[in-house]
């Protein structure tokens, strides 16, 4: 698959699971740095969506894109005054996840466990489960400032 097809496909997975949970979802008419946004009433939050791959126990969820240029591929880290949050779909676990931008504080991706460290590591761990699109409260107002106080 192409990277176009994989994103087009994590895309349509996240609406399909937002407005599962009654998210009203809204889709940018022009060319964004976010691909939808999720209607919390009265907050709009802006959503860029990613695949992402399963990596033994872990999944990892980047917050930059990249394209490839003259010199390569190049980087580019989503901003605060451009997304509010990452939401990423794992195919193989057929799984949406949702992440406040807040949460990457400078950092180029989370990883988020779905099983426990084969180091018993039990401090700063993401576990994947809180912020799987099905255990979160989305009728609670403020849904991504509960999420980034975590």
């Amino acid at each position: 698959m192409t990277t176009n097809q994989k994103g087009a496909i994590a895309e349509t997975a996240i609406v399909h699971a937002a407005t599962k949970r009654g998210v009203a979802v809204l889709k940018p008419v022009s060319d964004e740095r976010y691909d939808l946004v999720f209607d919390f009433r009265p907050r709009l939050v802006r959503v860029q969506c990613k695949w992402v791959a399963r990596k033994e126990s872990v999944i990892i969820v980047r917050s930059y894109s990249s394209r490839r240029n003259a010199d390569g591929f190049l980087k580019s880290f989503y901003k605060r005054d451009e997304v509010d949050a990452i939401a990423a779909y794992c195919a193989e676990l057929d799984r949406c996840y949702f992440l406040p931008l807040e949460r990457f504080r400078g950092h180029s991706g989370i990883r988020l466990r779905l099983e426990a460290a084969r180091n018993n590591q039990r401090v700063n761990i993401n576990w994947a489960q809180d912020f799987d699109f099905e255990r979160l409260d989305w009728s609670a107002l403020g849904a991504v400032a509960q999420l980034g106080e975590r």
